[in-house]
């Protein structure tokens, strides 16, 4: 059921039952907090530009292997 577009796929249905959702959805949030914290912990500045380039860059990477600009709410708020 995972494939390589796991991570970019914004046309899954969100659903908290539904666990492939889930999945996507904690996966990228345990990503972005530990990166941040190891970023934050080795750098010791420049944090807020790391959290916005890793999203633009997210958000590039998944409009070009999507392509399409994901413009469902339940994605932004994820």
């Amino acid at each position: 059921m995972l494939d390589g577009l796991a991570p970019f796929d914004f046309k899954t249905n969100p659903s908290w039952i539904n666990p492939y959702y889930l999945v996507l959805v904690i996966s990228l949030e345990i990503t972005f907090f530990i990166c941040g914290l190891l970023f934050a912990l080795v750098v010791e500045e420049w944090v807020w530009d790391y959290a916005v380039t890793v999203t633009i860059i997210h958000i590039i990477i998944t409009s070009v292997v999507m392509s399409e600009f994901p413009l469902m709410l339940h994605w932004w708020l994820a």
